[in-house]
Parts: C-alpha cells; sequence; structure tokens
C-alpha cells in the first residue's frame, strides 16, 4: 500500500465520514417475488448456526467426481483450502449437465452483434463447440496446468474459449480487447502463456478494431506463445504468420464433438485475472475451481432470483472483468441461465441500443454499471420509453457504488418503478458477490448495497481494527474465509500478503481498500476507495457522498469528485459535473449546486470548484478516472490517458478550467 493510500486510510474512520446522505426510501420486495424467492430470509440464520455446512449445502448444486473430505482447510491463512479433496469439472458444470437432465434445446446464449447480426447456441451446440475446442487445444499442445491467453471480443468464442481451457485443465488468462499489445504482452509474459487465442477484429461504434494486428505486436514480443488461434469475426484482411496463426475454423470445426470431461482437484487453478495495482505491474490473481464455481453460482441464483426455464438473463460486462468471468460464464451457465452477450456500446447505432436488444430478447434479468445508468440519465427516460421494458422483473449494478438518484432513475425509468434492484459489492479478488440485497427479502435502500450475503462476514473498522457502531464510517474488511477468494498472486505469494492481509495481520482481516458506513440500522453504504477520501479543513469527506448530493440535484446526470492540494484547507473540493439532456449552464448554476451541497451533507462539503463538462474519462470498462481529474484540478500535466475509452474527453475538460467558478 502507497503512503498516500495509507494516509487515507488511517483517516477514514474520523467522524465526518458519517455524513452520508439520509436515505429515508424504502422499497420492500414485490410480493409474488417474495412469495417465489429462491432464497428466503431462512438462509441467513442457516449460514450463522454453520457456516461450512450452509456452504456445503451450495456445493452440492455442483456435479462432483468425487466428493470432498473437508469443507474448509484454514490452517495456513490467508489461502484457503475448500471442499479439499473433491474433484469436478468446472466446463461440465456449464454445459454437460444441463444437456443430460434434458435441457439441450435451451437456448444457453443469444448473441447479438453490433451491427445487428445474431445467433442463438443452444445447451447441446455449446457443449459441441465446448468439446471440438478442446480436442484442438489438445491438438495444439495444451495439457492440464499450461497458461492460454484470451484476447478475444464480446463473442460466443469468447466463453467457449474459456469453457475449453477448464475442461481440460489448462488456465486462462483472458486480457480485455480494448488493451493495448503492450498490456496484453505483459500479461503473458507473467503468465507464461504458450497459446493465444484472438480474432482477426471486432466492431466498435461502427467501425472495425484490427485485434489481430494487437495481438501480432503482443505475440511477437512473447517467448512462451506457441501459436495463435485466431477466430474470423469481422472477416477483414490480417497479417499472417503461416508457422504460428491457426484460424479457428479450420482448426475447431473439423474437431470431434466427443470429448470426456475429467474431473480436477477442488483447488486446481482455474483462471489467472489481472488487475491494476496502485503502483507497479499488475496483479494476477488467481482462482481455483470449487469454491469458486459454488459461490459465483449460487450467489447468481440467490442475487438474481434465476428462474432457468423462463429468465432471460443479460450483464452488460466484458469477459475481460470478473465481472463476466463470473456473471457471463461461470455464474449463469452452471445455473442453465439462458443469457444475452451484445458485442458493441450502448449507443451504436443509437442511444437507444440497450432497450432495443431488451426489447427483442424479453430481457427479464439486468446487470448493469452504475456509470452506464447514469449516461442513461443523461440522455433522458424519454429514449428508454420507446421501447417495451415491461418483461424486466429485476435490475442490478456492479463496479462502483450507486447514487440514491442513479437507483431511483434506474427503477423507475427502467424497472417500471416495480423491479426489485439489487446493488452489489464485490472485487476481482472476492470472486464473487458479497453484499448484495436478496430480492425477496430485503427492504432496500436506494444506494446501499444492504448487508453481506448469507454466508459472508463483513464489517467496518477504525484504522486500529476495531469494528465501529451503527452510523460510523470506516474501512470495509471481511473477517472468514469465503469459497470465491482469491488464492493469491499469480507468482508473487508475497505481494498477495503484503497487498490484502497485512494491515490487520493481528486480526486476521482481508482488507478491501474501500471505505464504508454503516448506517443506524447496520446496513452498509459503499463509499469507494479509500484513497478517494479528502481532507478538507482536517474533515473527511468521501467523493461518493458529495457526488451523490449533486446528482440528487435534478438537473445533473452525473458528477464525479476529487480533492485538490489547497494551501489553506489541506484539499479543496473540484466538481466535474454533466447535465441531463435539456439543461443548460448558467451563471447561477454553480452557486445553487454548492448550496444544494452544503443543505444534504454541510458547508464543509461545498464544492470550491463546479466545472461543467460534456463527458467525464471513463476506461472501457466505464470506471471514472479520477487521478486524471485531479491532474486537472491541480493544473499539472495529465498522466497515463491509455486506458481510457476516448482520450479527448480530457481536452474538453482541461479546456473548461479556466472558466471554473471559485468562492
Amino acid at each position: 500500500m502507497t503512503d498516500d493510500t495509507d494516509d487515507a486510510a488511517n483517516a477514514v474512520n474520523q467522524e465526518t465520514l458519517s455524513n452520508l446522505l439520509k436515505e429515508n426510501r424504502r422499497f420492500p420486495p414485490p410480493q409474488d417475488v417474495a412469495d417465489h424467492a429462491n432464497v428466503t430470509a431462512e438462509a441467513y440464520a442457516e449460514a450463522d448456526a454453520d457456516r461450512e455446512a450452509f456452504w456445503a449445502a451450495q456445493a452440492e448444486r455442483l456435479h462432483w467426481e468425487q466428493p470432498w473430505t473437508q469443507v474448509l482447510d484454514w490452517s495456513e491463512p490467508p489461502v484457503a483450502k475448500w471442499f479439499v479433496g473433491g474433484k469436478l469439472n468446472a466446463a461440465y458444470n456449464c454445459v454437460d449437465r444441463h444437456v443430460e437432465a434434458g435441457n439441450g434445446d435451451r437456448v444457453a446464449i443469444h448473441f447479438e452483434g453490433e451491427p445487428g447480426d445474431s445467433r442463438s447456441l443452444t445447451y447441446a451446440e455449446l457443449k459441441d463447440e465446448v468439446c471440438k475446442a478442446a480436442n484442438a487445444l489438445v491438438e495444439l499442445g495444451v495439457g492440464a496446468g499450461d497458461r492460454v491467453a484470451v484476447y478475444l471480443p464480446m463473442i460466443p468464442e469468447a466463453a467457449v474459449a474459456m469453457l475449453a481451457c477448464a475442461r481440460i485443465g489448462a488456465v486462462h488468462s483472458v486480457c480485455f480487447a480494448a488493451f493495448s499489445p503492450e498490456a496484453l504482452r505483459g500479461r503473458i509474459e507473467d503468465a507464461g502463456a504458450k497459446l493465444l487465442i484472438t480474432a482477426d477484429g471486432y466492431h466498435r461504434r461502427g467501425s472495425v478494431v484490427n485485434l489481430k494486428a494487437n495481438a501480432d505486436e503482443a505475440a511477437a514480443a512473447s517467448p512462451t506463445i506457441e501459436k495463435v488461434l485466431v477466430v474470423r469475426r469481422t472477416g477483414h484482411d490480417v497479417q499472417w504468420e503461416q508457422d504460428r496463426d491457426v484460424w479457428w475454423h479450420e482448426s475447431v470445426d473439423r474437431q470431434s464433438t466427443d470429448h470426456t470431461a475429467e474431473g480436477f482437484d477442488s483447488e486446481h487453478p482455474l483462471y489467472i485475472l489481472y488487475t491494476s495495482g496502485t503502483t507497479g505491474k499488475p496483479k494476477g490473481i488467481l482462482h481455483t475451481t470449487g469454491g469458486y464455481l459454488t459461490q459465483a453460482s449460487y450467489t447468481h441464483h440467490a442475487v438474481f432470483d434465476l428462474k432457468p426455464e423462463t429468465d432471460v438473463y443479460w450483464c452488460t460486462a466484458d469477459v475481460g472483468w470478473v465481472t463476466g468471468h463470473s456473471y457471463i460464464v461461470y455464474g449463469p451457465l452452471a445455473n442453465g441461465a439462458t443469457e444475452v452477450m451484445y458485442e458493441g456500446t450502448p449507443d451504436t447505432p443509437h442511444q437507444g441500443r440497450f432497450w432495443e436488444i431488451v426489447q427483442k430478447y424479453k430481457v427479464t434479468l439486468l446487470y448493469t454499471a452504475p456509470t452506464a445508468i447514469r449516461t442513461f440519465m443523461k440522455w433522458g427516460s424519454a429514449i428508454p420509453a420507446k421501447f417495451d421494458l415491461s418483461s424486466l422483473r429485476l435490475l442490478g449494478s456492479v463496479g462502483e457504488p450507486i447514487n440514491p438518484e442513479a437507483w431511483i432513475w434506474y427503477r423507475e425509468s427502467i424497472g417500471g418503478g416495480r423491479t426489485p434492484v439489487v446493488d452489489t459489492w464485490w472485487q476481482t479478488e472476492t470472486g464473487a458477490i458479497m453484499i448484495s440485497p436478496l430480492p425477496g427479502v430485503t427492504e432496500a435502500k436506494p444506494g446501499s448495497a444492504m448487508r453481506p450475503l448469507p454466508g459472508i462476514s463483513a464489517n467496518v473498522v477504525d484504522k486500529d481494527g476495531n469494528i465501529v457502531g451503527n452510523g460510523h464510517g470506516g474501512l470495509l474488511v471481511l473477517d472468514k474465509p469465503w469459497p470465491s477468494m482469491a488464492r493469491g498472486i499469480w507468482g508473487d505469494q508475497q505481494r498477495f500478503i503484503d497487498t490484502y492481509w497485512a494491515r490487520f495481520a493481528d486480526q486476521g482481516y482481508y482488507f478491501a481498500g474501500d471505505g464504508a458506513k454503516k448506517d443506524e440500522d447496520g446496513d452498509l453504504w459503499l463509499l469507494g476507495r479509500v484513497d478517494d477520501i479528502m481532507l478538507v479543513s482536517g474533515h473527511n469527506i468521501s467523493t461518493t457522498e458529495v457526488e451523490s448530493a449533486l446528482v440528487s440535484y435534478p438537473a445533473v446526470a452525473e458528477a464525479a469528485v476529487v480533492g485538490a492540494k489547497d494551501e489553506t484547507t489541506g484539499q479543496r473540493i473540484v466538481a466535474f459535473v454533466i447535465l441531463r439532456g435539456g439543461n443548460e449552464e448558467h451563471e447561477e448554476l454553480a452557486e445553487t449546486l454548492r448550496d444544494h451541497v452544503s443543505k444534504a451533507i454541510g458547508p464543509i462539503a461545498k464544492p470550491r470548484q463546479i466545472i461543467v463538462v460534456p463527458e467525464l474519462p471513463k476506461t472501457r470498462s466505464g470506471k471514472i478516472m479520477r487521478r486524471l481529474l485531479r491532474d486537472v484540478a491541480e493544473d499539472r500535466a495529465i498522466g497515463d490517458t491509455t486506458t481510457l475509452a476516448d482520450s479527448t474527453v480530457m481536452d474538453l475538460i482541461s479546456a473548461k478550467l479556466p472558466h471554473a467558478d471559485e468562492d
């Protein structure tokens, strides 16, 4: 942990962090959801009475080739072993067993391409594709324990490739398709991957991205890569290295659909997924098979209340992120879900594209990011109102804290004022959802992730590890092992200990890096990363709470807040806001917004500067890059923008700064 982060973390527990907006609105579960919920309130009591027995029961939802002899071995923390001695195959659990159960004709994946092309794969067809791909991988020299780099867009072959690796015991390392050749090369090198699976290209905002060119550049600098397996998606001409490159359709399509899935040890590595560190190279988070699949499957069943016979589920994330791993591939497919996979962006060819897809496939369960929701707010409710969204029965959010007004807009404008909203907290490192409402149980509060799921133990502590009382803020920790927890950082176990476990080593807590508040009822409100805590005149203020106050003003669609250095107050609050469609900037707006924040939180939280911008700097996964906004606010050179979805946004923001209003 860096010194700056540590200073912020030390400060988080101070009283001002408790000032999160008071939220008095409550939304009980609809009666029909409560009456037919997959998981009821009794699950909390069952898990509290015997956590290991509870998780053993969830593991029994899967098919095991060999039963386990011990539910949990926590003898050498922080490395857990779950379902010790058990053997299973993740791919068999995601495809074969559904076919064997007579559900081979059920659609597994509805694929929608950005240009409007579409295809649907049944479970029987998916099984055949996974078996053929597994046979092709073996033919290319891949075996159990080998690492395979996957650099694919959002096409069904991405899920097929991941499941084929799991089927033969190879460890996949998926790299987001919009990452640079250098980012891909670093991940290949760190994992020691011998095969790279990529595509000729993909469609993005009406253009074709030449993915193969990026893959070629990375592979040429990666001596461990022996072969490159290429999916034909766009059909454009690509460079070809005859001895290295292999077309997917030539290698996979001719394979037999017969392949016997072998059971692997519960702790056999399933995948490595790289996540950015605050300093140094990205961290290769390692997840194993049995515990991960158990929790991914169970949480998808519980949080989304999936009825596989009737529901159509759509998670709008990318397979390059952990959300795509857990809630596009492993969780939904283990549960026999029918799901949608979309290649493109929400605004191509028009801003109603998402709602057009919901209408086309009659999506019932939708899982997306708060940044996307706030973008839809900015575009206005009139756009989704043009489409039939009546099929939706549950909405979910993931990625960062959702402010109450975005939560309300999501429920009203997308859910028709009738759907539960499940705001989920979890991380790449946790592997699966940890904190979330249960749709048939929880009386939801807009903006709150509510409480840990049954079988999960989390708490809020001060800088010394002491549990804080209701109404207070602090650091979010996990104080008991959970099945889908990361087993380490690939090749650097000491970094795993230092990054996540060293801060509260005496208590044995996993420190998530996030601040949180317990409200008066003990429900949890996530406040974002602890390094997003601002210190203003000795008071600690969360960027999340100021952003929530700003977005609660009717004219504001989205806001990002940073703390900039100030000689007098230590830090000053600088707010960047996007206005909702139909609203224009005017002379009194900045003062109006400052007064609004003052009333909502207190005078100390009033932004010194309010800058109206057309867009915010976001990564391709939708996360706001606040460090770049700090660069602008402190009038210094803009840092690395390579991970931004649109680097020109920073020029637009910088141009606005001289016109910012100040007290």
